[in-house]
């Protein structure tokens, strides 16, 4: 038992997974500091988020080798909590997030990330590429006016070269991660030539103690409740579809499979933790992610060591870290947008359903512009949804013969619901039909109230010009639903199917 445990949690590889997780602290700092600003909080408080929420999923989490913290997600929802009640409700609204997430892994709710359709799943990749990218252009700023002139030539000259290097040294060894080299040389070579570019510390200062347990400050009050829990329900939703989206993407990377109901309750565990260690809240990080299996982690020891790296560096080597070129960072999440991107979708044009295309750049679309997967991912499926009725509805259709006594008999082939009732009705011509008719169910099926609707109402089309309707091959529960037609369905116990319809008479 002690060898399995053992077995099942130390690293196979655990120099690539120290590497990694080295590397992946590196590119934390600057984005859990610009996170924590864009939600309105102390830089620390990001900080502590990245901590905790990384180390406890490293540990309890689903995913062995995703990477986790605080996110542009989250922190876009959290905003206006700040603002208008400060930080104190923000911590309260994270610990209620967590135990939302948690209520959710525990029921087992997961694994319904599986039903995201992959054109979803592609613009949900391209458009957080996209806000990657466009999150690193915003460095070029300073305050409200861009930077130009020699600022800017040295600024895109490290980007080159911290881009050159991440692309052209694993050709000659991979013996360390090439982002961990790029990192240090770059910085290296900036101190070395004293080139006048920003750094990290000119962003924000890293330096802090240990994050110390906190009760959040709060009235413990209906009002509190009202006020936290919109933003808990907001965030839950918005970091478990983030989570489970990496995580299907990390699986894809590494062709291994995720725990997508044990990752929940990791994530809400994390933020509960967080809540009370005075963190902001977040979920699993793309960017990240990618750069620690592109950089070889893939066992649980890299999120755990860039976790305690990031602790070390508030702790102790603060004024090291930043030192580091922001343009070299920016360099890194360029190629981290390189990778992120699946190229493939520009060749999928003309090559898969409009409808399919439309979805995908809707989903990317609506991530860039609103900064909100969760709606991106919910819109994106919907869309999925109804491309998929609407091609269904179009293959219903009838195959016509007669019988013995001359009389038409159809067999209906496809699904009857709710998108295809109309085209049903459009295959029939009780006007010009035999006086019997025979319709057969038998390699259809009938899924819910509006396809009995669509029996019933051709029903009474052959009854109001005199001619009588044969139904074959109806499930019992499509005849205890029907009115009009009920009386004309041909019971045969022996061939009869026993489908079940949605309908709210037998809920």
């Amino acid at each position: 038992m002690f060898f399995s445990l053992i077995n099942k949690y130390i690293s196979i590889n655990p120099k690539n997974d120290i590497l990694s997780g080295l590397t992946v602290a590196l590119a934390l700092v600057p984005e859990a500091v610009a996170f924590a600003m864009l939600a309105g909080v102390s830089p620390l408080v990001g900080l502590y988020a990245a901590f905790t929420i990384g180390l406890v999923t490293s540990i309890i989490g689903g995913r062995p080798g995703m990477i986790s913290g605080a996110t542009g997600a989250i922190a876009v929802v959290i905003g206006s909590l700040v603002a208008m009640h400060g930080v104190e409700y923000l911590f309260a609204a994270v610990v209620l997030t967590g135990l939302i997430q948690i209520v959710f892994g525990l029921l087992k709710l997961g694994k319904f990330i599986r039903l995201v359709p992959h054109p979803v799943f592609l613009g949900f990749v391209n458009g957080i590429a996209m806000v990657i990218f466009i999150g690193q252009i915003k460095q070029f700023k300073v305050g409200d006016e861009w930077i130009t002139g020699e600022p800017l030539l040295i600024m895109l000259g490290i980007i080159a070269a911290t881009m050159a290097i991440i692309q052209f040294l694993p050709k000659l060894t991979k013996v360390v991660p090439e982002i961990l080299v790029a990192v240090i040389v770059g910085s290296l070579a900036v101190i070395w030539l004293g080139l006048d570019t920003r750094t990290v510390g000119d962003v924000a200062t890293i330096k802090g103690g240990l994050p110390a347990f906190h009760i959040p400050d709060v009235p413990l009050s209906w009002e509190t409740l009202q006020i936290v829990a919109p933003y808990a329900l907001t965030m839950a939703l918005v970091g478990l579809i983030e989570s489970l989206l990496t995580l299907n993407l990390v699986d894809d990377l590494t062709e291994t499979t995720g725990q997508p109901n044990r990752e929940s309750v990791g994530q809400g565990v994390a933020n509960t933790v967080t809540g009370l260690f005075g963190g902001m809240g977040g979920c699993a990080m793309v960017g990240q992610s990618i750069i620690n299996v592109k950089s070889g982690g893939r066992g649980r020891l890299s999120g755990v060591v860039a976790s305690v790296a990031l602790l070390l560096f508030i702790l102790y080597l603060s004024e090291y870290i930043e030192m580091i070129p922001i343009a070299v960072l920016i360099g890194v999440m360029f190629m981290v947008v390189i990778g992120t991107f699946e190229w493939c979708t520009i060749r999928l044009f003309g090559k898969i359903p409009t409808l399919d295309i439309v979805t995908g750049i809707s989903v990317a679309v609506i991530t860039v512009l609103t900064d909100n997967l969760a709606l991106a991912v919910i819109v994106g499926v919907i869309l999925s949804a109804l491309s998929f009725a609407w091609e269904s509805a179009s293959k219903i259709y009838i195959r016509q013969s007669q019988n013995d006594k001359g009389n038409n008999v159809y067999e209906v082939n496809g699904t009857l619901f709710f998108a295809s009732k109309e085209h049903f009705q459009e295959l029939f011509n009780p006007k010009t039909d035999t006086n019997d008719v025979y319709i057969d169910f038998g390699n259809a099926r009938v899924l819910d109230h509006s396809a009995i609707q669509a029996i019933d109402k051709l029903a009474t089309r052959y009854k109001r010009v005199g001619k009588t309707l044969h139904l074959q091959h109806l499930s019992a529960e499509c005849k205890l639903l029907l009115k009009t037609a009920r009386n004309l369905v041909e019971v045969n116990v022996l061939e009869d199917p026993t489908y079940h319809v949605v309908d709210d008479k037998l809920a």
